[in-house]
């Protein structure tokens, strides 16, 4: 058997991914799933997944996704591994061809052992990448020995910086499985160096501040939330952003999901641009999802993956002239 369309750019993904049947029958699933549920790939295709669900409102979820209901999530259930294990996932299921169901399986983090999100993102191309990425250096490194205006210098060397922080986590998700190094987090320079990396691009947009002076320092991977907030930035400026508002504020009693936060950091990248198109809107973290003819869907998924390791989310208001993408981050706690 094999899925309607391409999941070469599924595969990347640390969450886990399985496309259905409407039998529920596996048609294909990524590595991240099959990791989590302690199977091989091979072995999982053309079995009923339905076996490893032990909650008896799924078969009537899958109805109603089947029934025309765009996607229904459910929390907190419990699926059995290979080994005679088990682990607590929320699982959002929706229709993404004719006769297929796309499945995501969102481990929990009480889950022991487990895995964080983003445990296996980027593996399978970490070896790939760093190859190109030495040789990205040395050709930034030549031009910095060869250039007499220092502006150009300057560039030089934060290509070499941008170079050098890509290969640090290529090797940190080779070595350690991916896991967030945490530490302190201060979003202030975070955004500062994402601003940075935007000048130096010919579009580059122009970048208001609205911060908080008295924000305290987070708690977090730097790198990683450097990605994230670059994505939206690069999203914004795609979208025909002109001008770009970093603002920080601390929120209080914010809830998310299940839980409430005493206390949480937000970032708000703010743009100008067309806006999120209406029919996007509802599905706009979904794996798969983009609104540009070549854009691969997978930006704003592992951005939405990268805030949830963090204990946090990622949230977006968009009407056009004015879109919003919000970063909650938990203060006080260590996550991931």
């Amino acid at each position: 058997m094999s899925a309607p369309f391409s999941t070469d750019d599924l595969g990347v993904l640390a969450t886990g991914i399985a496309l259905l049947d409407r039998d529920l029958r596996v048609l294909w699933l990524n590595d991240a799933l099959a990791e989590t549920l302690e199977v091989g790939v091979r072995s999982l295709r053309g079995q009923d997944f339905s076996a490893l669900v032990a909650e008896p409102r799924f078969a009537e979820q899958v109805a109603r996704v089947l029934a025309g209901q765009t996607q229904v999530r459910m929390r907190a259930v419990t699926l059995h591994t290979l080994h005679g294990g088990s682990l607590r996932a929320d699982l959002d299921l929706q229709v993404r061809a004719p006769d297929t169901l796309l499945l995501e399986v969102h481990a929990l983090s009480d889950n022991a052992g487990s895995d964080t999100p983003l445990s296996a993102t980027l593996r399978g191309f970490a070896h790939e990448v760093k190859n190109p990425l030495a040789g990205l250096r040395g050709a930034a490194q030549l031009l910095q020995r060869r250039v007499d205006d220092a502006g150009l210098a300057d560039l030089a060397g934060m290509v070499i910086a941008e170079a050098d922080r890509l290969a640090t986590l290529a090797d940190r998700l080779l070595r350690h499985g991916g896991r967030p190094q945490l530490g302190p987090v201060d979003m202030h320079a975070v955004l500062g160096r994402v601003e940075a990396v935007l000048d130096g691009q010919t579009q580059a947009p122009r970048i208001v501040h609205d911060y908080d002076p008295s924000l305290p320092a987070g708690t977090g991977d730097t790198d990683r939330l450097q990605q994230l907030l670059l994505n939206l930035a690069r999203n914004a400026v795609e979208a025909g952003a002109r001008t770009l508002t970093f603002r920080t504020r601390v929120e209080h009693g914010l809830r998310l999901g299940d839980h409430v936060l005493r206390t949480a950091l937000r970032v708000d990248v703010i743009d100008d641009g067309d806006g999120v198109p209406e029919a996007l809107r509802d599905t706009l973290f979904q794996p798969l999802v983009s609104g540009r003819a070549d854009g691969t869907g997978l930006g704003l998924a592992l951005a939405r993956e990268t805030a949830h390791e963090h204990g946090g989310e990622l949230r977006c208001s968009s009407r056009p002239g004015a879109t919003v993408f919000s970063l909650y981050l938990p203060l006080g706690e260590a996550h991931a």
